[in-house]
């Protein structure tokens, strides 16, 4: 399959502190030829300043210059890099249990995970808790690198053993394509060149793996959902008439022609035309920008999803999210907060907590019911109007909600619905 160079993969990476994530992506840029001559010559000099042999690769992705003077990274840093296959955008997260925020921020819109196990030391808690948030997250593909595997003499049995134990806990997880990669991140084994002392691997280096995952089946192509961000009216001579519904489809594809319902109302029409910028289209497709105009005057505003009338969302007021609490307040209890799903907004209230999750046990304790920064939880959630949902599992857009703190407009939590 021929992949054009315009196709995004949006990876994320999480590891436990001093698995080598730093000097993985590092080593992906510096052998993939993505690194500038000045940011070369900085980091050299950063380096030998330092007393280290050779170029730090680590120094790369430790962007801020107080970061770097510390030695330590936080916070959620992207990078960007193309090979001529793909362009690429990592979501570099810290490791920490107190950054678990920033790695659901960073995993929220990934295609792909990779997971760094330190091969001196197995699967550890932090592996499970990284793996568990990406399943949470519905993370198509999971890349499990094991490294270091110099220090272990490059051993295949040291590598069958971690696969092992990955996989006994990883089977009580939802995970649809999960692939194990040996590598050396320092010296470059399986990043971007094959290893010359791990003959017994037979399948790609990582960027090989990048590049060839197919992602065009991870978006929801069945159920059509458009949530309409604006109503176009443009009053000009050329379109006088013209009323049309702009905004980005969330999942599915729609033609000209196709029965639709507007929801909530439920009023049913048919596409009359869809105009991708200035050029009339036949069909469009998730993710793509579109105006579409209806063959029927309905009153379709900001909030309202257009979808096929045979294949609707659900319509509750009352739903079930795994929620993720962002913020460094706890959660006040029946506080009303603002919800955005889609292009819609209203109020809600978190009318109940179901179970707090352990992400290293994977326990579920009914009895807490506070929730503090970084706890996962699934709760019950209350609108003040019905939104139009679907559950994350079959659709990342239209199945993710934030809830806005009204008082100081800050974002305190991300839900998944389930």
């Amino acid at each position: 399959m021929e992949i054009h160079n315009n196709q995004l993969l949006r990876f994320t990476t999480a590891g436990s502190v001093d698995d080598g994530k730093s000097t993985l992506i590092g080593r992906l840029l510096f052998d993939s030829k993505s690194i500038f001559e000045d940011q070369l010559d900085s980091v050299s000099k950063t380096s030998e300043k330092k007393g280290h042999d050779g170029v730090d690769l680590a120094l790369f992705t430790d962007g801020l210059k107080d970061e770097r003077e510390q030695g330590i990274t936080i916070d959620v840093a992207y990078r960007y890099f193309t090979t001529p296959k793909r362009k690429f955008i990592i979501a570099d997260t810290p490791g920490h249990i107190q950054y678990t925020r920033n790695m659901v921020t960073g995993a929220s819109t990934a295609n792909a995970a990779v997971i760094l196990i330190d091969a001196r030391h197995g699967v550890i808690e932090q592996t499970k808790r990284h793996s568990f948030i990406a399943s949470l997250l519905n993370i198509p593909h999971l890349i499990v690198c094991i490294n270091k595997m110099d220090l272990v003499d490059y051993s295949e049995e040291v590598y069958n053993n971690i696969i092992g134990q990955f996989e006994e806990f990883s089977s009580k997880l939802l995970m649809k394509d999960v692939r194990f990669i040996p590598i050396s991140a320092l010296l470059g084994d399986n990043v971007v060149n094959r290893s010359e002392n791990m003959k017994w691997y037979q399948n790609g280096t990582l960027l090989s793996t990048l590049e060839n995952l197919h992602i065009s089946s991870d978006i929801n192509k069945i159920d059509a959902r458009f949530p309409v961000q604006t109503v176009l009216r443009p009053q000009s001579v050329e379109f006088r008439d013209y009323r049309g519904y702009a905004g980005r489809i969330a999942s599915g594809i729609y033609r000209t022609g196709d029965e639709v319902a507007v929801l909530p109302s439920g009023f049913t029409s048919s596409i009359k035309s869809i105009n991708a910028g200035y050029q009339e289209v036949q069909e469009a497709y998730a993710p793509m920008s579109v105006s579409l105009t209806l063959a029927d005057d309905i009153d379709v505003s900001r909030g309202d999803m257009i979808v096929k009338k045979n294949n609707q969302p659900e319509q509750e007021q009352e739903f079930d999210v795994m929620l993720c609490w962002l913020n460094n307040d706890p959660v006040k209890p029946r506080a009303e907060y603002t919800i955005m799903h889609t292009s819609n907004e209203e109020r809600a209230m978190i009318k109940k907590v179901v179970y707090k999750m352990n992400i290293n046990t994977f326990e579920r304790n009914s009895e807490d019911s506070n929730l503090e920064m970084n706890d996962i939880a699934r709760v019950q959630i209350r609108t003040t109007r019905r939104l139009m949902l679907d559950s994350y599992r079959d659709n990342r857009n239209t199945g993710s909600v934030i809830l806005i703190d009204e008082s100081t407009n800050e974002t305190v939590a991300a839900g998944m619905i389930v």
